[in-house]
């Protein structure tokens, strides 16, 4: 049995040994955890940033949209939208933000600047209901360039089973802009049977007014 002098050499030697290495692997391990803690802590800080940057970009629109809205207004709702894209480019307030981004570029007659802000949006999102949304935008945006016929062929790829009723009405409005009557009141009905019961009054109203038009 080893006596209490020879216990204490043996340690010294093993720490001489393997102290080092021990010290590297326990400060490497505590660089780990620190480094994924300051990580998960800055990710929340961002998201809370760009959360706030949502909600005053929110309230921006809101301003920039109304009829008696300013110059000032709508710069303010632009740079908003930028900068959630420029600074949180990676967060899904960002591809909100460019979809407000695209409807302020509408009311201003920038057709081609909305398409760009709509088609980020599609690069960047893998949310089935948010590209349904871009998608559907951008074919409003195409249609009101004059392309009807491109934006009924972009509608046709959508698949998201809650937008079904949203997608048809819009085919049945794009229709009718085409000057395709027969085909714009084939949509509408497609729509009207999938609503739920008197839940899309209005949609029922643009049927109604196509049974007296021929093709």
């Amino acid at each position: 049995m080893r006596t209490e002098e020879e216990q204490v050499e043996a340690l010294k030697n093993w720490w001489k040994e393997n102290g080092k290495s021990l010290v590297l692997t326990i400060a490497l391990a505590l660089a780990v955890i620190f480094g994924w803690k300051a990580w998960q802590n800055n990710q929340r800080i961002a998201a809370e940033n760009a959360g706030i940057m949502y909600q005053n970009l929110v309230q921006a629109v809101q301003l920039a949209s109304a009829p008696q809205a300013t110059d000032d207004q709508r710069t303010t709702a632009a740079h908003l939208a930028k900068s959630l894209k420029d600074e949180y480019g990676d967060t899904a307030y960002a591809r909100f933000g460019a979809l407000f981004s695209a409807r302020l570029y509408v009311d201003k007659g920038d057709y081609e600047a909305a398409l760009n802000e709509l088609d980020w949006v599609l690069a960047e999102s893998e949310d089935s209901v948010m590209n349904t949304v871009a998608t559907m935008r951008k074919a409003r945006v195409m249609a009101a360039m004059g392309d009807a016929d491109k934006a009924i062929s972009l509608l046709d790829g959508l698949k998201e089973p809650s937008f079904s009723v949203s997608v048809a009405e819009l085919k049945g409005d794009l229709y009718l802009q085409a000057g395709a009557v027969d085909k714009a009141r084939e949509a509408y009905q497609s729509a009207v049977t999938d609503a739920p019961q008197g839940g899309r009054p209005l949609l029922t109203l643009k049927l109604d007014s196509l049974a007296t038009k021929g093709s």
